[in-house]
């Protein structure tokens, strides 16, 4: 079976490596796990502005929702949840407030999945990579080359098997996603002037990685050496030479201003990273349908802005950082691609995975490959 579905993907993700640097929202589903059918397109916004005046008497006594967010305030999610904060103060007529808290004001990045668990905070921008210790089955959607582009990540997630998989974490762990935002391709960069051609050229690189075990899984199998650490201490760790380098989406290098530490960036496009919104299981359940109708119109448009915005910057960053004195490479993808899936196919991490699940993935995207 893995060696079935290594071959789909590798088939899907070589091809689709033509179609990282220039994907559409075209593919996007508008789908959210169990109560897609309650939210509106965020197309339809301004027809609904009358909306909290109709519904702001059905919805219930009034709430505070408290996010956390390890994200500097500049980065495109974290702009994102402030869109999704007006969206629905404004369609709830006030009858929702929603505090946002930026740059690991409340807690840290390992800090903030467990906060919400435990109800210290409603919600949060979380990933796959961080529910893996209460699934470990979720770690099939931390593989490097998993998804062959944005289209193939945002139908999967935002279709019918993300919510199969938002349904089970909230059963699993009592937080539930809400959707998947796009945060970008990740790619490569170092202090170091220096090209990654394949795997091997990283052997001995000491890569920043966040800290936990799937996520130093992927810098393993990238052929590195990772670096547990958290996102607020890098700039300085860079800077010092604490690490040689580290992995992000080009949005996240702009908008942490890592170039400025940093020489050069091979474009590896190794995971086409999302964020999930995320809830606490019983605030969930506590809110009204009518709350929940909005929460989740919110959602549809901080996803629209922060992947459209993501998008763009993607295909304006390569340019930007050339003029900031970095230079740029091109990693040799089929060889990445192959290394890595390989790698986690091979090894103990893929135990726990629902191989016909992963087949599902492989197989959306070989459609968008097609």
């Amino acid at each position: 079976m893995k060696k079935k579905v290594l071959a789909m993907l590798l088939a899907a993700s070589m091809a689709g490596a033509l179609l990282a640097g220039c994907s559409s929202k075209s593919g996007q589903s508008g789908e959210t796990p169990d109560t897609s059918a309650e939210a509106k397109d965020s197309d339809n916004a301004d027809a609904d502005a009358e909306a909290p005046a109709e519904i702001s008497g059905d919805l219930g006594d009034p709430v505070t929702l408290t996010v956390t967010l390890t994200a500097v305030s500049t980065d495109t999610h974290a702009q994102a949840m402030q869109k999704f904060k007006e969206t629905v103060e404004e369609k709830s007529g006030g009858n929702i407030t929603v505090e946002v808290y930026t740059d690991a004001q409340l807690f840290s990045q390992e800090e903030e999945v467990a906060a919400v668990v435990m109800g210290d905070a409603d919600m949060t921008l979380t990933s796959a990579s961080w529910l893996t210790t209460g699934s470990p089955w979720v770690s099939m959607f931390t593989a490097g080359y998993l998804f062959n582009s944005y289209d193939h990540m945002t139908s999967t997630l935002n279709g019918e098997v993300g919510q199969e998989v938002f349904r089970k974490i909230s059963e699993e762990q009592g937080l539930f996603p809400l959707g998947a935002w796009y945060l970008g391709s990740r790619e490569i960069s170092l202090s170091q002037d220096k090209a990654i051609s394949t795997p091997a050229d990283l052997n001995g690189v000491n890569l920043r990685m966040p800290n936990t075990e799937a996520w130093l899984f992927l810098g393993e199998a990238l052929g590195a050496n990772p670096t547990p650490m958290s996102f607020s201490e890098l700039y300085l760790a860079l800077q010092t030479g604490s690490v040689d380098g580290q992995d992000n989406p080009l949005g996240s290098v702009e908008s942490a201003k890592f170039y400025e530490v940093q020489s050069s960036i091979t474009l590896t496009h190794h995971l086409v990273d999302s964020v999930w919104p995320a809830i606490n299981n019983a605030k969930w359940e506590s809110l009204s349908e009518g709350q929940k109708k909005i929460v989740l119109e919110g959602i549809e448009v901080g996803r629209d802005f922060c992947d459209t915005t993501n998008l763009q910057k993607e295909s304006e960053l390569v340019d930007f950082f050339k003029e900031q004195g970095l230079s740029i490479y091109e990693a040799d993808i089929p060889a990445f691609q192959e290394h890595v899936l390989n790698y986690y196919l091979e090894n103990d991490i893929s135990n726990d995975w629902d191989m016909d699940m992963y087949e599902k993935v492989a197989a959306i995207g070989e459609e968008f490959v097609k």
